[in-house]
């Protein structure tokens, strides 16, 4: 069998592969939080783009949320502003919160709408001040220095969480022929800017718009257990297991924090996928292999 005709049946067989997948979610709304190395690497970036403009034209509601943390941290260092965290989390006085509106509003959100409309997509970049769309509440947060010690109240400055989403911002455009790409900055009720983590900000328009999954690109494979072995197919029983006996840390938290808030109060899947592979949001979606951790609500 010549070459060329081989390559178009292994197209097709694919194809017919995922057709069963890609009826199954037409007409359904999907968050994804784009994060980490995918939103670093060229080929990573344009797979991704790719992917997200594929689902739009086969009838899937792509919804993106990204984050922009590693570009935020090179804009400072550049302008001489030292960076503090605690706990994760940065520090984000008035001077940092311009910045982080300049990076995530006007350079990182812009370069991944032009991305994906250079694909063939027709996305909209928003932060959650216009709308508006995401409302925020200044984040109150307590650090332990030591297990038996009383918890330290501490200031993170214009740290925020989300108090509201406009769902009727999200649905206007996402159940058109757009694909909304947010910038996880919300507003007050005292008017001020505020910096919410991606993952917060993702998992709760997943839960607002009830969507069918929340699928979050991270830089490792997923889920691991204590042997280094890949989990899935996971409930949010079996994860807060994990997060009680110390599988789950670190900067795995809040992303499992979100996940978990999203599936238990109507988000039917959640997916922790590798996004240093090419065409994840793909292989995850439309194959029975998958490239990374299933949790479900059950």
């Amino acid at each position: 069998m010549p070459l060329a005709k081989e390559h178009a049946l292994s197209a097709a067989h694919v194809l017919i592969q995922a057709l069963p997948y890609i009826q199954r979610y037409q007409g359904k709304c999907i968050v994804i939080k784009y994060g980490g190395n995918a939103m670093i690497d060229d080929a990573l970036k344009n797979c991704f783009a790719r992917d997200v403009v594929l689902l739009k034209l086969v009838g899937i509601h792509p919804i993106v949320v990204h984050g922009g943390g590693p570009q935020i941290g090179a804009m400072l260092d550049r302008l001489g502003i030292q960076s503090r965290f605690v706990d994760g989390m940065r520090v984000t006085d008035a001077e940092t919160m311009d910045v982080v509106e300049m990076v995530l509003g006007a350079h990182v959100n812009k370069d991944i709408v032009s991305l994906i409309n250079s694909h063939g997509g027709r996305a909209i970049g928003l932060t959650g001040k216009d709308g508006p769309l995401l409302y925020a509440r200044k984040m109150e947060m307590t650090r332990r220095r030591e297990a038996n010690a009383d918890g330290e109240l501490v200031d993170l400055g214009y740290v925020g969480e989300v108090s509201g989403v406009n769902k009727r911002v999200i649905d206007y455009l996402s159940r058109g022929d757009f694909i909304p790409v947010i910038a996880p900055i919300g507003v007050g009720e005292d008017g001020h800017s505020y910096n919410i983590n991606a993952d917060l900000v993702a998992g709760k328009i997943a839960e607002v718009m009830q969507a069918e999954k929340l699928i979050v690109l991270t830089n490792i494979r997923g889920l691991l257990n204590k042997a280094g072995e890949l989990l899935t197919g996971l409930d949010a029983g079996e994860v807060e297991a994990l997060i009680a006996d110390g599988t789950i840390s670190g900067g795995m938290l809040p992303k499992m924090d979100s996940v978990l808030d999203a599936v238990k109060a109507g988000v039917n899947r959640a997916h922790i996928i590798d996004g240093r592979v090419e065409h994840a949001l793909l292989l995850e979606l439309f194959t029975d292999v998958g490239v990374g951790t299933l949790i479900e609500r059950r």
